[in-house]
């Protein structure tokens, strides 16, 4: 899953790209089958990805305890209770996820240096902020995630500490999740008109 979300980050960074930096070929460059092409491979990446990591966990012995010290079956502390020498399992997921996450987050910065360059050559403040609002959900978005899966899976098994990282696994399995609609519907005008009126009713 979080394979498959930092692939549909980059695909969005590469979509707000085009918004910004091409609006005239956006029908062309973003087309539903294009878009279309990009959700299936980020989502047939991150369901093969997790692959080596199971036929490898699936030859390691646990003979003391079974019970995994987390809210749910993750790989670092499923590692930490095998009694097997862990480090093939440990290197593969070190790989595959710098080369997928680096793929990624190369894809994502290289949209947003060009959105960027082409933002500050607009004249107007008016014109700059619009172009800017267009992008900010997605940035923040990007930030909460790649910050709290470096944190997490960019570091070796003996730096693993349970209630740090049960921390750090809810900030992007559940709040990330919770955030982004919440994110992306404030950008929205019929939203804002909603909520308006709400807190209008409130006051009466």
């Amino acid at each position: 899953m979080a394979c498959a979300e930092v692939l549909l980050l980059a695909a969005m960074a590469y979509d707000r790209f085009v918004a910004i930096c091409h609006p005239l070929h956006y029908m062309t460059l973003m087309s539903p089958k294009q878009s279309a092409g990009f959700a299936v491979t980020a989502w047939s990446v991150g369901l093969l990805d997790p692959s080596g990591h199971a036929v490898l966990i699936s030859r390691l012995s646990f003979c003391a305890s079974h019970i995994i010290d987390h809210f749910f079956c993750d790989v670092i502390p499923l590692l930490k209770i095998s009694c097997s020498d862990t480090s093939e399992v440990e290197l593969i997921n070190y790989l595959e996820g710098s080369l997928i996450l680096s793929s990624a987050f190369v894809l994502t910065l290289v949209s947003y240096i060009f959105i960027i360059s082409t933002i500050v050559k607009i004249k107007s403040s008016e014109g700059r902020l619009k172009a800017f609002s267009t992008c900010s959900s997605h940035l923040t978005c990007v930030v909460i995630f790649y910050g709290t899966i470096i944190c997490l899976y960019m570091r070796p098994t003996t730096s693993y500490t349970p209630k740090q990282d049960k921390f750090i696994s809810l900030l992007y399995a559940v709040l990330v999740p919770v955030l982004n609609p919440i994110i992306y519907t404030l950008k929205n005008q019929e939203i804002k008109i909603a909520f308006v009126k709400f807190k209008s009713k409130l006051t009466y």
